[in-house]
């Protein structure tokens, strides 16, 4: 076993060597190897890294150098699973330890974890406390103890477990442990309720860029969201993705027009039993079928790197949730497309939702989360300065060049006055007590029975709006609020008039604003960047190969190789072990399982 009492260039040295014959890796993403150093002092940590920035890598290569037992705590059980798969294929020694297994498999890995052979062992935190894990872990070494998901711990997060209160209990049987704590998100709050309730000794705070530099960010205004994310869909044939949707009806529909359209995909919700959400789950990440359409249920402990877009069919009602289900795209590194459709009337779905919930506070707080969710779908900056901002971070590049915002050539603003002067008079002759949505409706002349009833038919402006639709309508009244032009009432939307209201109405003032877009809104980028330059028929057959040795091992086909290490094979084209040893996630082990069968395929198509 290797002494930790070594020099830390050794340390950095023995890290490295590990990185690589292990896990196939040259190099450490940011913070990893000043976690893993900081966890192998035995100082306690708290890591904040964004999904897919190598958390796990954190404390799995400490647990290699470690003489004892490294635990962690997870609420994920298909994550543990997946993860135990991974290690073993790597040939490391894993064992899972939760309600899911038969009471052999149960008893078998409690062996393992006793005989001292089994370097991590994963466990849920309602598993933890039982009293056979318990006596379990007192006849062994626990160097490490790693809480994954922290946020769980804290009231204040968006995922409150309370199981994870309990964890601290367990500092009392293993005082010598290191803890560390990761998470994907964080606010300071948070992270200061974890490192409390976890009672961390001085613990060092990492925490990593909340920018997904891979991750391409586009919203665009829905209407007949169906074909738009067909025409989408078209960019992408063949590769995997998941759609969101707000609701269960709406995933299935969805998904059976998609299918029914050529687009293999399998819905996820809860309205499922468990039995077809698990096979429908597992024909995803078995790469089975590439589209899987979801209400915000599916997600959680899914570890499939090659997810290369993410569509957002409805407005999502916060920002972190948004962060965390387009964190799911592009997992391995490579480009990948994140879009979200925005319609007005999402926002609505999701403030009835609001106004159901029993206290004011838990309403005030949803409401901020919406507001900031819909400033991010309305902003005309760079996509990640509300998105990265929102979580604490500082961002300031100007043009990130990986947003629709800042490829597309910018608007420029032109006098709309016109248009503003008739929606405040709207406002004004139906006494500034209605929403946007009656307004516009007495503008564009419809007899809906609100507007009979009130006698707004009679108006002197009724009907005067109809050159513009609803809908650009409702993106011109969104930018009449964020220039102050008019104020909305937060509980109601009632909009009303205020000072610069009467200055635009009265000629003092010119409303320069964006011209509404047409109601036929597609994608503005033409073509999706593509991956890597790389030869699609050598990638084709390197996959149909990853999929029959998955297949036969009973594994996710990401497990035998990701699709970025194919597609290295396919540009580096090695042709002999060490060659192929330099490609991306080839280690000892896989070098050893796999090298030969790649090489000759490599061989084989270019002879």
């Amino acid at each position: 076993m290797i002494d930790l009492t070594v020099q830390p260039q050794m340390k950095t040295k023995i890290i490295l060597h590990l990185l690589k014959t292990t896990f196939g890796f040259d190099s450490f993403r940011p913070l990893q190897e000043k976690c893993i150093l900081t966890v192998l002092d035995k100082k306690d940590t708290m890591l904040i890294m964004p999904t897919g920035g190598g958390k796990s890598l954190c404390y799995q290569i400490p647990s290699l150098i470690f003489d004892g037992l490294t635990v962690v705590i997870s609420p994920l059980i298909s994550l543990m699973k997946d993860q135990v798969t991974q290690l073993k294929e790597l040939g490391v020694e894993a064992e899972v330890i939760n309600s899911t297994l038969s009471p052999e498999e149960y008893n078998t890995n409690k062996g393992l974890v006793k005989s001292g052979r089994t370097k991590l062992l994963f466990v849920a935190p309602e598993t933890l406390f039982k009293q056979d894990i318990l006596e379990m872990l007192d006849q062994c070494k626990v160097d490490c103890i790693t809480i994954d998901e922290a946020h769980c711990i804290s009231e204040w997060g968006h995922d409150f477990r309370p199981d994870y209160r309990r964890i601290k209990d367990i500092r009392l049987n293993f005082p010598d442990a290191v803890f560390l704590a990761v998470t994907a998100t964080a606010t300071k709050r948070v992270r200061n309720d974890i490192i409390t309730n976890l009672m961390l000794k001085v613990p060092v705070e990492l925490i990593a860029s909340f920018n997904r530099d891979n991750l391409f960010y586009e919203v665009v205004q829905k209407n007949r969201a169906t074909d738009q994310t067909l025409d989408f869909l078209e960019k992408f044939k063949g590769q995997s993705g998941i759609i969101y949707c707000f609701s269960r009806k709406q995933v299935d529909a969805l998904a059976a027009d998609l299918n029914e359209y050529g687009f293999k995909a399998l819905p996820y919700h809860a309205g499922l039993s468990s039995e077809v959400r698990n096979k429908n789950q597992e024909a995803f990440i078995r790469d089975d079928v590439p589209i899987i359409v979801a209400t915000i249920a599916f997600g959680m402990g899914i570890n499939k790197p090659n997810v290369r877009f993410v569509v957002h069919y409805d407005l999502p009602k916060n920002i972190e949730s948004y962060y965390q289900e387009t964190g799911r795209a592009g997992r391995d590194g490579l480009q990948s497309h994140c879009l979200l459709f925005f319609n007005p009337g999402d926002i609505a779905k999701i403030r009835y939702f609001i106004d159901q919930k029993p206290d004011e506070v838990q309403q005030r707080v949803a409401i901020d989360h919406l507001n900031a969710m819909v400033d991010f779908a309305e902003s005309r900056t760079c996509r990640r300065i509300p998105l990265i901002t929102y979580f604490g971070e500082d961002y300031t590049v100007e043009n990130c060049g990986q947003c629709d915002n800042c490829v597309n050539i910018k608007e420029q603003t032109i006098d709309m006055s016109y248009e503003a002067i008739k929606f405040l008079q709207c406002i004004s002759e139906t006494e500034e007590m209605f929403g946007a949505v009656h307004v516009i409706n007495v503008l564009r002349g419809s007899e809906s029975e609100k507007v009979l009833n009130y006698n707004h038919n009679e108006c002197r402006i009724y009907g005067k709006g109809i050159h513009l639709s609803l809908r650009q309508w409702q993106n011109l009244v969104r930018q009449f609020i964020q220039q102050r032009v008019i104020d909305k009432e937060e509980k109601y939307g009632v909009l009303s008039l205020n000072k610069k209201s009467y200055d635009v109405l009265s000629g003092k003032l010119l409303f320069k604003g964006y011209p509404p877009e047409p109601d036929k809104v597609k994608s503005k980028l033409k073509n999706v960047p593509r991956i890597m330059n790389y030869d699609d028929s050598l990638f084709n057959e390197l996959r149909k190969k990853r999929k029959e040795l998955a297949d036969s091992k009973g594994v996710p086909p990401y497990v035998i190789f990701s699709d970025k290490s194919l597609l290295e094979m396919c540009q580096q084209l090695p042709k002999n072990k060490n060659e192929f040893m330099q490609v991306f996630g080839v280690g000892d082990q896989k070098l050893k399982k796999y090298g030969d069968m790649f090489l000759k395929i490599i061989k084989n198509y270019h002879n």
